[in-house]
């Protein structure tokens, strides 16, 4: 039996980021269960920090994590975790009112996005049509997210405060004692006052070992791949462009370019892989939206997105269960709210409340509480 004050399951980026705040607090210890940390959602995300996606909550969440991540603290990183990447969103003629709608919630937390014309939109990313797009609005101030370097950043910060990480380390019953909960793998036990459920797609499969009621977590798949760059055009510094529906986006992505469908499949929590299907469909609307000549596919993949009925990401002890700690459903937003969910994360355990910066900013500690979400699902397993 080894002991440790919090045990987080899941080093993706919700677990890693979690357990670095928490070792600063106490010992801590992560769980998991695949050979290298972050093989699943957080090592296929194509990460870009926008403020203008996902619900209000989210919106926040965001905002209080881009400090940490374009001025992180010393020794976490030796390279730039952010760069520059502006963000243009499109829309069609029968899109317009979308598109209106979208700007107007925008501008409440994202002062510098603005409308462009046709024109504009074109000098921006030459390759789009000017009988496609009919108006567009640009985020300024987004950003590419290294996402390999803030998840390890994480991890060499978890290590620096004393914390350890466990790989191939599945876990496969939790039980609640005296003291708090006992977690066993297949090759050793643990005893931790507080566990921390962040295993991705699996934190309701987590959660039911635990005798917690599943918060309904929905794991869904999203699709994306990468092609080679137009010669006769430079694309390196095109931004990333959204179809206002979320039809599709592309980006400039390592000499090449990144796209996706922006699918959203159902699946059981699983290792999962990218369709054909989708592939072809988001070259299609690509295709249609722009000069781009899609003919070979050089890199595809998948990843899932996991969310719950509300769309806001779970964090908050569960009511029934002392001591079991719920982080799941950070759907597409995990990288660009990470730290954010890190510190609301600690600052639930430590203190019993959320820190005083992020409360400031309109983040409610019920919006993110599992009782909202507990009871809506079940669970579906491969």
């Amino acid at each position: 039996m080894q002991t440790c004050d919090f045990l987080v399951i899941g080093a993706g980026i919700a677990g890693a980021s979690a357990a670095y705040e928490l070792a600063a607090h106490g010992r801590t210890v992560v769980l998991e269960r695949e050979t290298v940390a972050g093989h699943h959602s957080t090592g296929r995300s194509a990460a870009v920090l926008t403020e203008n996606y996902g619900n209000p909550t989210v919106r926040r969440l965001t905002l209080a994590t881009r400090p940490f991540l374009e001025q992180p603290p010393d020794g976490f990183t030796e390279q730039p975790l952010t760069a520059p990447r502006r963000m243009l969103w499109i829309a069609r003629e029968d899109q317009r009112a979308a598109l209106d709608a979208s700007l107007a919630e925008a501008r409440r937390l994202v002062p510098g996005i603005h409308a462009v014309s046709t024109a504009e939109a074109a000098t921006l990313c030459p390759v789009l049509r000017d009988d496609y797009v009919a108006a567009g609005v640009l985020e300024p101030d987004a950003l590419d997210l290294d996402v390999h370097a803030i998840h390890q950043g994480f991890l060499r910060g978890l290590r620096a405060r004393g914390g350890r990480l466990v790989t191939d380390a599945e876990v496969t019953d939790l039980t609640r004692s005296d003291t708090g909960w006992e977690v066993r793998t297949p090759a050793t036990c643990y005893a931790a006052g507080v566990v921390v459920n962040a295993a991705g797609a699996w934190c309701d499969v987590i959660g039911t070992l635990a005798g917690a009621r599943p918060v309904g977590l929905v794991p869904k798949r999203r699709t994306a791949f990468t092609f080679a760059a137009p010669r006769d055009t430079e694309s390196a510094a095109w931004p990333v462009v959204a179809d206002v529906g979320e039809e599709f986006y592309f980006k400039p992505e390592s000499g090449g370019i990144l796209a996706s469908p922006a699918d959203e499949t159902p699946m059981s929590p699983c290792d999962v892989f990218p369709d054909d299907y989708d592939v072809a469909v988001a070259v299609e609307r690509i295709q249609r939206a722009t000069t781009l000549d899609i003919r070979t596919i050089t890199r595809k993949w998948a990843g899932l997105r996991n969310f719950v009925a509300h769309r806001t990401p779970v964090a908050g002890m569960d009511a029934e269960r002392p001591g079991f700690f719920w982080l799941a459903g950070q759907g597409g937003y995990g990288i660009q709210t990470s730290a954010a969910l890190a510190r609301c994360t600690a600052g639930l355990i430590v203190d019993r409340r959320l820190p005083a910066e992020i409360a400031a900013l309109g983040v409610a500690e019920e919006e993110l509480a599992p009782r909202r979400a507990q009871g809506s699902g079940r669970i579906v397993d491969c």
